[in-house]
């Protein structure tokens, strides 16, 4: 895969990142590690050079499972993971509540001392020496920016963290925060059913020269085809307490997705491929996160690099999807 530039910083990417969440096990109905560990190893082979997790995924065991499969490949490879959503300790500005979990709490913390904590935590973990983008999971209200960014640059400073960058953060924040920091990139959900990053967050990073990598590109599953109106979700799968998830609304978006069939037919490319490429050109999007699971998913999803959408073929792509409206 031809490699990208992460905003300023030194890091050259892969447009395709390997998602990490589902591997975890948590909100997804669970997870088998073999196949994970499978999964990553196929993901490298194939060129993909980021994985993407976070101590939230599954409560530290995301980072275990990304450990165990990059050992002998940590040269192929960037790591990237999180600080900030804390469940073992009640500081900060609460979050949630795990729905399987009840005797959990959640807290956004980006305090100096948690920080420094949760990086030598994830150190260990992922059993490597030093993590190539460190991101703020989600802002803290709770917590002074600069606080946050202290902690950030001492890390950077004893060789622990490579760069340094957010993730859920608006115009705002990322302002405070770039006065302080060199930040090299936002993570942002953005996808064809979700877009509002357009208005603000994309542009803002453009200009200022911040590499953007979205997340939740196939808006957990819903872009794939593969989400039919009659298909039920596993137990702790999280997507059936979602009202994006609505039968009308899967139904709905089935009958947009045909309708962009015979763009997909001509790249001989599936639905999940067309809505990853369209998003791998969208000016200022460095690289999208997918979540993958098994070696065929690694394959499938790879083949998005694979072909250049038209830019007409990508405005009647925007078109259909614009024209969409959903139940909330």
């Amino acid at each position: 895969m031809r490699l990208r530039r992460l905003g300023k910083s030194t890091l050259k990417v892969s447009p395709l990142i390997f998602g990490a969440w589902a591997i975890g096990g948590w909100y997804w109905g669970g997870t088998d590690d073999n196949k994970a560990v499978a999964a990553i190893q196929q993901s490298i082979d194939l060129g993909i050079n980021m994985i993407d997790t976070a101590p939230m995924y599954g409560y530290g065991h995301s980072e275990k499972v990304v450990g165990r499969a990059i050992k002998g490949r940590r040269n192929k490879v960037l790591i990237a993971t999180k600080c900030g959503l804390r469940w073992d300790r009640e500081e900060g500005q609460y979050f949630f509540q795990p729905e399987e979990n009840n005797n959990l709490k959640v807290y956004k913390n980006l305090r100096k001392e948690s920080i420094i904590e949760e990086c030598e935590r994830s150190l260990k973990r992922l059993d490597i020496d030093v993590i190539d983008l460190y991101q703020c999971h989600w802002m803290d209200k709770t917590t002074q920016i600069e606080e946050t960014m202290e902690a950030l640059l001492r890390l950077k400073e004893q060789g622990k963290i490579r760069t340094i960058g957010v993730s859920n953060f608006n115009v705002e924040a990322m302002i405070k925060a770039g006065r302080l920091a060199e930040i090299a990139s936002d993570q942002p959900k953005y996808n064809l059913l979700d877009r509002r990053i357009e208005k603000n967050v994309l542009p803002y990073c453009r200009k200022n020269k911040i590499g953007v990598i979205a997340y939740s590109p196939l808006q957990q599953g819903l872009l794939t085809g593969k989400v039919t109106p009659d298909r039920e979700f596993p137990k702790g799968d999280w997507r059936s307490k979602l009202p994006l998830f609505k039968k009308a609304n899967r139904e709905k978006i089935l009958t947009t997705l045909e309708k962009m069939r015979p763009i997909a037919d001509q790249y001989q490319a599936t639905f999940a491929q067309i809505a990853l490429n369209w998003l791998f050109h969208e000016p200022g999007i460095v690289s999208a996160i997918v979540g993958i699971r098994t070696r065929e998913q690694a394959v499938e999803n790879a083949k998005s690099v694979d072909f250049i959408l038209s830019d007409e073929e990508r405005r009647q792509i925007r078109s259909l999807f614009e024209d969409l409206e959903l139940e909330k």
